[in-house]
C-alpha cells in the first residue's frame, strides 16, 4: 500500500486554515501545515475543500437504472411504481442486478459518496435482490462501504410466505432488517410487523431501518410504534425510520407530543427529498403538501437526520445522477433551510449525520488514525460546495486515489 501526501487543502471543519494531510497504510497519519512527509504520490490540491466522503443513507440499489422497463410511470405515485417493480422483478437476474448496482455505485463514487445503505427487496422466493446485493457488498469492499437491508417490499404479512423470507435474508448475511408497516393489509399488521422486525434485530444482533409512514395520510402513525420499541428495548441510535412522510401532514399538537418521545427515542431519520417531493401529495389539488417529513424541526430537537437518494432513474423516479449535493440543495430548499447554520446542516446531513445512520461514525471523519476515506471539492467551505454543485476533484477510498475529475472550463468565444 503506498503513502500519499495532499498539499495545500483546507478541511471543511476549519475552511480558513491551510494543511497537509499526510497517509499511510490507509489511515490519515498526520494533519498539519507544511508537513514534512516523505509519500510515494505528492498531490498539491490547491486550496481545495477537503471533506469526508459523502454518505448514501438510503437507496435501492436493486432497481436503479430500470426506469422505463416495463413501462414508465405515467401517475407518478408510489403505489404505481410498486406495480410496475412487481413486473419487473420477475426477469430479474442476479446479472441484471449485479451490473446495474456497481454501475450505479461507481455514478455515486465518481461524486464523493464512499458509504451506502441500499435496501434490497426480499418479498421474491428466489431472493434474487438480496443475492445480487451481497455479491455486490463484496465485490466493491475495497473501495466503498455497503450494507444491505432485507427489506419485504410487498409487507411481512400480506404474503404467508413473506415473515419467513425476511428472517431467511437476515441468515443470508443482511445488515439491517426492513418493514413497510403502512402497506400492509390493516394497522393491527403494521404494528405486528414493527415487533416483528425488532424481534428479529436482537435475536441476530442487526440494524434497523424501516420505511416508514411514506405515505400523505394523516393518521398513518406508526413512527410512533417505532419510537415505543426502540425506547423499551433501548436500541435507539441502531434504528432508522426511513421518509415518515406523513409526519409533515400531522396535527401540531400531535407532532409536538411525538418529538418528546422521538427525542427520549433517539432514533435516526432519513428523507430523500427529491422523491418525497415527487411521489407525495399527488392527490392535493392547492394549497399542495410538500411531502417530506419535518426535517428542521428533527434537526433542532437534536434528532439524528441524513438524507439519501431512495431512487436513481427507476419506477419511482426516472431521474437522478447521484450526486449528494443535489439531494442536499433541494432539502436546503424544500425544508426551508437557508440560515447559515442549517446550510451547514444540509451538509452534514449528507455526510457525518449520514455516518451516524449507518453505525460507522467510529470509522469516519478527518482526524489521525481514522480510515484515510476523504474527498476534495472546488469550493471555499460546505456551503458553497452546495450552492455551486461543486465538482468533487478528487475520491480517495482506504488511502488509495479512487477517482480523478478535472474543473470544468467555461471559455467565452466573444469578448464582452
Amino acid at each position: 500500500m503506498t503513502s500519499l501526501l495532499l498539499r495545500h487543502g483546507r478541511l471543511v471543519t476549519d475552511p480558513q486554515t491551510v494543511v497537509d494531510i499526510a497517509i499511510e497504510n490507509g489511515v490519515i497519519a498526520a494533519i498539519s501545515p507544511d508537513l514534512d512527509f516523505a509519500a510515494d504520490q505528492t498531490l498539491d490540491i490547491a486550496g481545495q475543500l477537503v471533506s469526508p466522503p459523502f454518505v448514501e443513507s438510503h437507496i435501492h440499489l436493486d432497481s436503479a437504472l430500470t426506469a422505463g422497463q416495463p413501462r414508465w410511470n405515467q401517475s407518478g405515485t408510489l403505489f404505481e411504481g410498486i406495480e410496475i417493480w412487481g413486473e419487473r422483478k420477475q426477469s430479474l437476474t442476479i446479472e441484471d442486478v449485479q451490473q446495474r448496482a456497481i454501475a450505479a455505485l461507481k455514478m455515486l463514487a465518481s461524486q464523493g459518496v464512499l458509504f451506502v445503505r441500499s435496501h434490497a427487496d426480499v418479498s421474491e422466493p428466489s431472493q434474487t435482490p438480496l443475492k445480487a446485493l451481497l455479491a455486490v457488498r463484496e465485490a466493491v469492499k475495497d473501495w466503498l462501504t455497503l450494507q444491505v437491508v432485507a427489506f419485504p417490499q410487498d409487507g411481512i404479512y400480506s404474503q404467508p410466505e413473506n415473515a419467513k423470507r425476511l428472517e431467511d435474508a437476515i441468515k443470508m448475511g443482511a445488515d439491517a432488517v426492513g418493514g413497510i408497516p403502512h402497506y400492509e393489509l390493516t394497522r393491527e399488521d403494521g404494528v405486528k410487523s414493527v415487533h416483528y422486525i425488532f424481534d428479529l434485530a436482537e435475536r441476530y444482533d442487526r440494524l434497523i431501518d424501516i420505511h416508514c409512514d411514506e405515505i400523505d395520510d394523516d393518521q398513518s402513525r406508526f413512527v410512533e410504534v417505532v419510537a415505543a420499541e426502540a425506547i423499551r428495548r433501548n436500541m435507539g441510535d441502531r434504528v432508522t425510520a426511513s421518509h415518515t412522510t406523513a409526519f409533515g401532514s400531522y396535527n401540531n399538537a400531535y407532532a409536538f407530543k411525538l418529538m418528546g418521545f422521538l427525542k427520549r427515542a433517539q432514533i435516526n431519520f432519513v428523507a430523500n427529498p427529491l422523491i418525497n417531493l415527487t411521489l407525495q401529495g399527488r392527490a392535493d389539488t392547492y394549497p399542495k403538501r410538500r411531502g417530506l417529513t419535518r426535517v428542521k424541526e428533527l434537526w433542532q430537537n437534536g434528532l439524528n437526520l441524513s438524507l439519501g437518494h431512495d431512487c436513481i432513474q427507476d419506477p419511482w423516479y426516472s431521474l437522478g445522477a447521484g450526486n449528494p449535493l443535489e439531494v442536499a440543495s433541494m432539502a436546503v430548499h424544500a425544508c426551508q433551510m437557508t440560515g447559515r447554520d442549517e446550510l451547514m446542516a444540509c451538509y452534514d446531513m449528507i455526510t457525518r449525520f449520514g455516518a451516524k445512520t449507518l453505525h460507522v461514525a467510529d470509522q469516519y471523519g478527518l482526524a489521525v488514525g481514522q480510515p484515510a476515506n476523504l474527498i476534495t471539492l472546488d469550493a471555499e467551505d460546505a456551503i458553497a460546495a452546495i450552492r455551486d454543485r461543486a465538482t468533487v476533484r478528487q475520491v480517495i477510498s482506504r488511502g488509495q486515489l479512487l477517482v480523478s475529475t478535472s474543473k470544468p472550463e467555461v471559455t467565452w468565444q466573444q469578448a464582452i
